[in-house]
């Protein structure tokens, strides 16, 4: 009976948690569309979330490239389709490697870090400091984040798929001697406007989700400065999840529509 209690309990939490989410998700959109807009902070945002995650973006496309090359070119050259390589990797990591991984990596270095930081900002009491100051700390603190790992993510994105197919024509050039001319134009032949577009699209929903997670359990953190740890924590993990579903999510209605 105990168990079962306590699976029941947990399923409790689980869908009162959900519920908090869609207020929380339903309070942002209200808040984004009414005014003043903290235009400089969601700048700021933008520049902490963007430009201090190149590196770690750059590095990782350039080392997913490298890799997935490596262990692509032996399987290929038993059948003799080498000359695909080109082909196959970008549309592979544009499609879905590449957006996916980036993802991964920008909840584990945004989201946790949003979820850090509110958290503190919480345990504090700073926010409750700034509702009493007469300012808004959810247009201020949350909308400005969520909108900025939206409008974040799809640039990380881009550039680290661009790093990757790099990483992918060095390998090609020093094992398989293809110029990068050559390498590209390839890349460039297999690539459509069906691989580019579905791809672009999703990466909005994960970054939307990466700030929307990191921010709820930031700002609803509580016990102390261990809840900050705990939300920290609880945001990478529930925004990993999230996005496996949401890539499921957009790969289904894709294959609708362009199938």
């Amino acid at each position: 009976m105990k168990f079962l209690s306590s699976h029941q309990s947990g399923f409790i939490s689980f869908f009162n948690e959900i519920g908090d989410m869609g207020n929380f998700t339903g309070r942002y959109f209200r808040e984004l569309f009414s005014k003043p807009f903290e235009f400089r902070e969601f700048l700021n945002q933008c520049y902490q979330m963007g430009n201090k995650s190149l590196l770690l973006v750059g590095v990782t496309g350039f080392i997913l490239g490298l890799v997935f090359t490596l262990q692509s070119r032996p399987t290929l050259m038993e059948f003799g389709a080498v000359s695909w390589m080109p082909s196959m990797i970008s549309i592979s990591i544009v499609r879905e490697i590449g957006p996916v991984i980036i993802a991964l990596i920008c909840a584990g270095r945004i989201g946790s870090s949003i979820g850090a930081e509110l958290g503190s900002m919480k345990v504090t009491e700073q926010i409750d400091a700034m509702e009493v100051s007469g300012t808004n700390p959810f247009k201020y603190l949350v909308v400005t984040r969520i909108l900025a790992a939206t409008c974040m993510l799809p640039l990380l994105v881009i550039i680290g798929d661009f790093v990757a197919l790099v990483g992918s024509a060095i390998i090609e050039n020093a094992k398989g001697d293809v110029s990068f001319t050559l390498y590209f134009n390839q890349v460039f032949e297999a690539l459509e406007f069906t691989d580019l577009i579905p791809a672009t699209l999703k990466t909005f929903f994960f970054g939307f989700a990466i700030g929307l997670v990191g921010c709820f359990k930031g700002y609803n953190s509580n016990k102390g400065t261990a809840g900050v740890g705990k939300a920290s924590n609880s945001a990478v993990v529930f925004t990993s999840m999230l996005l496996f579903v949401l890539d499921f999510i957009a790969v289904f209605i894709t294959d609708i529509f362009y199938s």
